[in-house]
């Protein structure tokens, strides 16, 4: 096996590791929430097939106690829905009680009919709930990569290796979606609320709360993936050159 296609492979190795692993986590402080019941805050994790609880452990509010699985990322959309933000999507994890996909939880009482959904929630929805075929299909481009020694084919290696780059894109775009699109509550912001950015990176603030965005250690396999592949590309080019 030539040091190109060990490359590769270690590429392929950390694709799929990076896929089940978590990419990035939001968390919410405020003093309506003790550390006691919520240590590391109201915490969601994001995957690259969905947006998970990151509360776990969290001894539970009675209210909470009747959504198994839902935790914190229950408890988030209860605040996003308070200043009129749409609720996050779930992606593969999006069944309700009974099984039933839906986007995203709805609120007690209170939905959002099928035809008024947003396209960009239900885009989202799609590419997350797809996002394994997406992964196979960069697998596939990394062994086309690996196993046509007399062709270059870096175009193959550098769309599976730019994970970490489609993952950024989509994130800072739906964050400034999700908080700009203030719309619950007949179109405007609750409570005063502005359409703003939501923290991509670092600590925040949006009313009484604080925001905290930060990688994990997935996007940190993700920009390794990408590394190797550049690795991957010029070893491959030099060796070419030598046959």
């Amino acid at each position: 096996m030539k040091k190109y296609q060990i490359f590769a492979v270690l590429a392929m190795i950390l694709i799929i590791i990076s896929f089940i692993s978590p990419i990035w986590w939001v968390a919410l402080q405020s003093r309506q929430y003790p550390k006691a019941m919520y240590p590391e805050g109201i915490r969601i994790i994001f995957k690259y097939d969905g947006v998970y609880n990151g509360c776990e452990g969290v001894r539970e509010r009675e209210e909470l106690a009747m959504n198994v699985g839902s935790d914190c990322l229950l408890e988030m959309n209860k605040i996003n829905h308070f200043i009129g933000m749409y609720p996050i999507v779930q992606g593969k994890n999006d069944k309700d009680e009974i099984g039933k996909h839906v986007p995203y939880p709805v609120y007690a009482g209170e939905s959002i009919p099928a035809n008024e959904i947003p396209s960009a929630i239900t885009t989202l929805d799609t590419i997350l709930r797809n996002s394994v075929y997406f992964f196979g299909l960069f697998v596939v481009l990394m062994g086309f990569f690996m196993f046509t020694p007399k062709r270059l084919n870096a175009w193959a290696a550098y769309i599976a290796g730019l994970i970490p780059v489609y993952f950024l894109a989509l994130y800072i775009y739906y964050l400034y979606w999700y908080g700009h699109h203030l719309g619950l509550h007949g179109g405007g912001a609750f409570e005063g609320i502005k359409e703003f950015m939501p923290t991509v990176f670092g600590e925040g603030k949006v009313a009484q709360f604080t925001t905290e965005s930060y990688p994990a250690y997935g996007f940190g396999l993700a920009v390794l993936t990408l590394i190797i592949t550049i690795l991957a590309v010029l070893i491959k080019k030099k060796e070419l050159k030598t046959v």
